[in-house]
C-alpha cells in the first residue's frame, strides 16, 4: 500500500484519477495476486478511491478481480465479496457522505468472524479527527436479500415499472416527479417533471421507449424514456388518476379514475376509445392479459370487474374482498387474476371459470402491491405493514418475508430475467432485493416500530427506550444488550424519564396515559390519567418531585410524581404540545408546540408569596419565543441555564437567550424535521428525519460530527461524560456510538 500512496503523492489529481479509474485492472501485471487482494481489502485505498472516483466505480472493482481470472482462496474470495456487498449496501449513504465510510464498514460488519474483516475494521477506526464510531453491528449486514436502496425522492413511492430489458426502473412519487434509475449501479439517471401534483401511476410500453404516468392533477403523461422529455398530455378525466396501464401491443394507453371510470386511449392519438362505466367507487388498479383481450380492475366498490377489450363490454364482476382493491395482477399464461386489499388479505382467482380459488392471510395491514414471478409460481405483497412477502402459489403459503423499509411498501415489481424485485415505500425509498439467494433478513435487537424516546438513566449504567410498538425497554449501557421490557401502554411510546435517583422510569404515550415504574422491579407503580390526546413529551423536575407532561390536546401538566395527584395544567398553547425541557435549576419550564412558538413557564412554589401571586396572574408564563415557520418538535436548555434551544420542522434550530428573551442565532444543516436535541456541556447533539445525527459546537457554531442512520433519526441521548450517544431510529435499530477524538497527525 505504501508503493501506491507513494505514487499517488507524485502525481497531479487528474493522473490521480487516471490511476485509481483502471485499478485494478492495469495494475494486475505490476502486482501478484496477493498484493491485488491486500488492495481491494485496505482501508486506505477503499477511502481513496471513493473520495476521487465515487462509489459505483469502486463497487466495480471488485467485479474485475474475477475477469482477471486471479487465483484467491475461497477465503479471500469471500472476504472481496463481504467487502462489495457491504459498499453496495451502503451506497446510498456514502455517495452522498463519503465520511460515512468508517462508520458503515463498522456498523455493518463487527460480528463477522472473519480476521482480513476485522483487520478493515481497526483500519477504518484509525481516523484522524472528531468522529463518531458505532459499538455495535446496527446496520444490516451483507450476505442477506437485500441488495441495495435507492434514495432520491422527496416524498412517498407510489409506483414502480421496470423496463422489459430490465435495465432501468422507473417510479412515481407523491413529490410530483418519476425518476429513472439505473438498475446495474442504482444511480438516478433523470428525473421526470411535468405534473403538478401527485403521481400515482406508471406504466411502460413492451418496446420499452415510453413512459406512462397517471396523476391527481387530473392528466396522463407520455415520455421519451430515451430523453426524458414529455411528449404529449392525455386530458379529459376530470377526477384524479389512480391507475394506468398500457396494453401487450402498445397500441392503447388504460387509466383508472377516482370517478370510478376508465377510460381506453388510442396511443398515438390521445383519443379516447371506450369509457367503461361500472365501478360504483374509485378504480385503484388495472391490469391487461397478455392476450391484449381483457381488462381486469379492482375498485373501492370492494370489486374486481373483467371487461372485453375489443367491444368495451363487462364480462363479469369478481366479489370477495370486504375493502378497497387495491391492486390487480395477473399471470403470465393470463387465466390467474390475483388482488391485494385493504382487507389484509391477496385472493387469487380463476379467470376461465370466474370464481375465487382461494385467500392468502398473513399481512397485518392493508395489501396496497402485489406482482407475479413471471414463471408464474409466486407472488410477491407489498403492505401496509411495512413488509414484503413471498407467496408460494401451489403451497399457499409465505416462503419469505422482507422487513427493511421503515413506512407502508406501495409497490413490488419482478426485474425481467433476474434474480431480484424492487419495492417503493412510503419511506421515500427503493429497495432492490435478491429473491433467489442471500440469507434471511436479519432482525436486530430492538424494537419493531419507530424508536420514538431514550434516555441514559443518570447513574449511567442503563438505557431506556420507547417505541411505536407500545413497548419500553431497559438496556445495558456497557453491554449494549436487552435486559428486559415493560409492557403495560396501549399505543406509542412517545418519551421516557427517569427520576434523578435512577430509581423510577416515566412514560408517556399515545393511549394519553403516563406511567410511572419501578426500575429495580420492572413493575408498574403509577398510571396518571387526565390528557385528552396522546402525550407527546415527559420530564421531571431535578428534585424529583414532580412529573411534567406536555400533550397533543394543547395542555402541559404538572403531576405529584410520589402520589399521583395533577397539581396544575398550563395553558397558553394554540397547538399540540411537542416537547417539554426543564432549566438546571428547575425553576423554568421550555415548551415546544405545533403553534411553532416556544414558551417559558415559570416552575417556581409558593415558597415565595410575589412568585405565588404572580404565577396566579400570568398562569405561570413567562414569555414566548417566536421565529420558527413549522413545528417545534424538540427542546433542551444548556447546563449554565442561560440558553434555549429548539428544532423545527422546517429543519432549522434556534438558540434563544433566556435573560434577554431573543434569539441568538440559528443552525442549518439538517435537510429535514429535526426530531430531538440534546446538550452536553457546550455541545448539541441534534438528529433529524434526513437521517443524521449532528454534534454542533455551540460557541463556534460548527459540526463536529456527523452520523448517518439507515432511516429517520428519532431521538438521541448523551452520556453524562458526552462521549457516548445513543440514537433511535424509525428502523427500530438503537445506535450505540462513541464520540472518538480521533489520531493526531
Amino acid at each position: 500500500m505504501s508503493e501506491l500512496k507513494e505514487r499517488l503523492n507524485n502525481l497531479s489529481f487528474s493522473e490521480q484519477q487516471d490511476l485509481l479509474a483502471t485499478l485494478p485492472s492495469q495494475l494486475a501485471d505490476a502486482y501478484d495476486s496477493e498484493k491485488l487482494y491486500r488492495l481491494l481489502t485496505d482501508y486506505n485505498f477503499i477511502e481513496a478511491k471513493l473520495e476521487i472516483l465515487g462509489t459505483q466505480l469502486l463497487i466495480e472493482d471488485y467485479k474485475l478481480v474475477a475477469n482477471l481470472n486471479i487465483s484467491l482462496t475461497d477465503v479471500q474470495a469471500n472476504t472481496l465479496q463481504i467487502v462489495q456487498d457491504t459498499l453496495r449496501l451502503s451506497a446510498h449513504i456514502i455517495s452522498q457522505d463519503t465520511t460515512q465510510l468508517a462508520a458503515q464498514i463498522i456498523g455493518r460488519l463487527q460480528a463477522i468472524e472473519n480476521p482480513e474483516i476485522q483487520a478493515l475494521i481497526e483500519q477504518a477506526k484509525q481516523q484522524k479527527k472528531l468522529w463518531l464510531k458505532p459499538l455495535t453491528s446496527s446496520f444490516t449486514p451483507p450476505g442477506g436479500r437485500l441488495k441495495r436502496t435507492l434514495v432520491g425522492h422527496t416524498d412517498w413511492v407510489q409506483a414502480i415499472a421496470v423496463t422489459p430489458d430490465a435495465k432501468k426502473a422507473i417510479s412515481a412519487s407523491s413529490d410530483h416527479t418519476l425518476k429513472v434509475w439505473n438498475l446495474a449501479t442504482g444511480e438516478e439517471i433523470c428525473t421526470l417533471k411535468g405534473h403538478l401534483t401527485y403521481v400515482n401511476a406508471v406504466a411502460i410500453t413492451p418496446d420499452g421507449t415510453k413512459v406512462i404516468s397517471g396523476s391527481w392533477d387530473n392528466t396522463i403523461k407520455i415520455w421519451d424514456l430515451a430523453t426524458g422529455q414529455k411528449i404529449f398530455t392525455f386530458t379529459g378525466d376530470t377526477f384524479a388518476i389512480e391507475a394506468v396501464a398500457v396494453t401487450p401491443d402498445g397500441q392503447r394507453v388504460i387509466s383508472g379514475s377516482w370517478d370510478g371510470t376508465i377510460k381506453v386511449w388510442n396511443l398515438a392519438t390521445g383519443q379516447v376509445i371506450f369509457n367503461l362505466k361500472g365501478h360504483t367507487s374509485f378504480v385503484q388498479s388495472i391490469v391487461v392479459t397478455p392476450d391484449n383481450k381483457r381488462l381486469i380492475s379492482g375498485a373501492g366498490d370492494h370489486h374486481l370487474k373483467v371487461w372485453n377489450l375489443e367491444t368495451g363490454k363487462e364480462l363479469f364482476t369478481l366479489t370477495g374482498h370486504t375493502d378497497w382493491v387495491k391492486t390487480v395482477a395477473v399471470t403470465t399464461d393470463g387465466n390467474l387474476a390475483i388482488s391485494g386489499s385493504y382487507d389484509r388479505t391477496i385472493k387469487v382467482w380463476d379467470l376461465i371459470q370466474r370464481e375465487e380459488l382461494f385467500t392468502l392471510t398473513g399481512h397485518s395491514s392493508f395489501v396496497q402491491s402485489v406482482a407475479v414471478t413471471l414463471d408464474g409460481k409466486r407472488i410477491i405483497s407489498g403492505s401496509g405493514d411495512k413488509t414484503i412477502k413471498v407467496w408460494d402459489l401451489a403451497t399457499k403459503s409465505p416462503t419469505l418475508t422482507f422487513i427493511n423499509h421503515i413506512a407502508p411498501v406501495n409497490a413490488v415489481a419482478v426485474i425481467p430475467d433476474s434474480q431480484l424485485i424492487i419495492s417503493g415505500s412510503s419511506d421515500k425509498t427503493m429497495k432492490i432485493w435478491h429473491l433467489e439467494t442471500g440469507n434471511e433478513n436479519v432482525i436486530f435487537s430492538g424494537h419493531t416500530d419507530w424508536v420514538n424516546a431514550i434516555k441514559i438513566i443518570p447513574d449511567g449504567k442503563l438505557v431506556i427506550s420507547g417505541g411505536s410498538d407500545n413497548n419500553i425497554k431497559v438496556w445495558n449501557l456497557e453491554t449494549k444488550s436487552e435486559i428486559f421490557t415493560l409492557t403495560g401502554h396501549t399505543d406509542w411510546i412517545k418519551s421516557v424519564a427517569v427520576t434523578p435517583d435512577s430509581k423510577h422510569i416515566v412514560s408517556a404515550s399515545g393511549d394519553k396515559n403516563i406511567k410511572v415504574w419501578n426500575l429495580a422491579t420492572g413493575k408498574e407503580i403509577l398510571t396518571l390519567t387526565g390528557h385528552e390526546d396522546w402525550v407527546n413529551s415527559v420530564v421531571i423536575t431535578p428534585d424529583g418531585t414532580r412529573i411534567i407532561s406536555g400533550s397533543g390536546d394543547k395542555a402541559i401538566k404538572v403531576w405529584n410524581l410520589a402520589t399521583g395527584e395533577e397539581i396544575l395544567t398550563l395553558t397558553g398553547h394554540s397547538d399540540g404540545i411537542k416537547a417539554l425541557a426543564i432549566s438546571p435549576d428547575g425553576k423554568r419550564l421550555i415548551s415546544g408546540s405545533g403553534d411553532k412558538t416556544v414558551k417559558v413557564w415559570s416552575l417556581e412554589t409558593g415558597e415565595n408569596i410575589l412568585n405565588s401571586v404572580w404565577n396566579l396572574v400570568t398562569g405561570n408564563k413567562v414569555f414566548t419565543l417566536t421565529g420558527h415557520s413549522g413545528f417545534v418538535n424538540a427542546v433542551a436548555v444548556t447546563d449554565d441555564g442561560k440558553w434555549a434551544i429548539s428544532g423545527s420542522r422546517e429543519s432549522t434550530i434556534k438558540v434563544w437567550d433566556l435573560g434577554g428573551k431573543k434569539e441568538l442565532f440559528t443552525l442549518t444543516g439538517h435537510t429535514d424535521a429535526v426530531t430531538f436535541l440534546a446538550v452536553t456541556g457546550s455541545r448539541l447533539i441534534s438528529v433529524s428525519d434526513d437521517n443524521t445525527l449532528k454534534v454542533w459546537d455551540l460557541l463556534n457554531r460548527v459540526v463536529l460530527a456527523s452520523f448517518t442512520g439507515d432511516s429517520a433519526l428519532k431521538c438521541c441521548t448523551v452520556s453524562a461524560d458526552g462521549m457516548t450517544i445513543v440514537a433511535g431510529e424509525a428502523s427500530g435499530r438503537l445506535h450505540f456510538l462513541s464520540l472518538e477524538e480521533g489520531l493526531i497527525n
